[in-house]
């Protein structure tokens, strides 16, 4: 691709690739966070049995704020640490694509930070989100609106991790 950095010779990642990657990070920080909720909350309630205790409501509320919060977290070291430690969160690695920017770099913390910002952003508006993950479908560049907050492009990455 003349005028581009040589990270891009790979190419730019096809939709596919970037909803299959989505997918498995979704099932992984929500399925097992998920998972791990439950785990924790039978180790709990068996110890508060055992205690000779009933599972109280206080306890249970606080998972209300406790899942959410360590699911937001892990959420975070995916798509921000990761992101800009090795270029992909742990579903973009299993696909093998990589976050760069238009100079073909990682992607700073604060890069990465505010992309996922404005993904959560779009959130709250009705059908944005949608619109935001089908627009690399007619983007010439395969870039996101996310992504183009940003300035950064989604390539692909034959060496994977």
């Amino acid at each position: 691709m003349p005028g581009y950095p040589q990270a891009f010779a790979a190419g730019y990642a096809s939709w596919g690739s970037r909803a299959v990657g989505y997918l498995i990070d979704g099932v992984l920080v929500g399925g097992v966070m998920l998972l791990l909720y439950f785990m924790l909350a039978g180790v709990l309630t068996s110890m508060a049995r055992m205690a000779g205790r009933e599972f109280s409501g206080g306890v249970c509320c606080m998972f209300l704020v406790l899942f959410p919060l360590a699911t937001l977290l892990v959420g975070f070291y995916n798509r921000v640490y990761l992101i800009a430690q090795r270029g992909a969160s742990i579903g973009q690695g299993v696909v093998k694509i990589k976050v760069l920017d238009a100079n073909g770099n990682l992607l700073s913390q604060g890069a990465a930070f505010i992309r996922l910002l404005v993904t959560v952003a779009m959130g709250m508006v009705p059908f944005l989100p949608l619109v935001d993950y089908l627009w690399p479908l007619w983007d010439q560049r395969g870039q996101t609106l996310h992504d183009k907050a940003v300035n950064c492009y989604v390539v692909n990455n034959p060496q994977g991790f």
